[in-house]
């Protein structure tokens, strides 16, 4: 079982950049495909992001050479780097391990943190 504790979601103008963090705890987090969600107001939670447990990593077309997910599994810590950012990717963002694919709205575990709100608006 794998818990997560997101941060560093703010209010940031068009254009701007922001980091997000995802503390996860326990065992599997190291051999676990790990992903970014995102809920949109009005909108399902969807997967923005994915890195396997080696390093690959996936996006959907909207955040791609934009976003750029990492983790440092020595510190069960994930990451995703947002630049350029545009008002459509505000939302509250999540993290959670991934068996779906890009865009599913399941993660792995069903419970969720409380996930970190990213404001894109001038």
């Amino acid at each position: 079982q794998l818990q997560f504790v997101e941060s560093g979601g703010a209010l940031v103008l068009p254009g701007g950049s922001l980091r997000l963090s995802c503390a996860a705890s326990g065992s599997r987090f190291s051999t676990s495909t790990m992903g970014w969600y995102r809920q949109a107001p009005g909108e399902q939670r969807e997967l923005v992001a994915r890195i396997s447990a080696g390093g690959l990593t996936e996006y959907i077309d909207a955040v791609k050479g934009r976003f750029t997910i990492s983790r440092d599994n020595a510190k069960n810590m994930l990451y995703l780097q947002m630049n350029s950012l545009k008002p459509e990717d505000t939302a509250v963002y999540y993290c959670n391990a991934v068996i779906h694919g890009l865009g599913s709205s399941y993660g792995a575990y069903a419970v969720w943190g409380q996930g970190t709100r990213v404001t894109v608006s001038s």
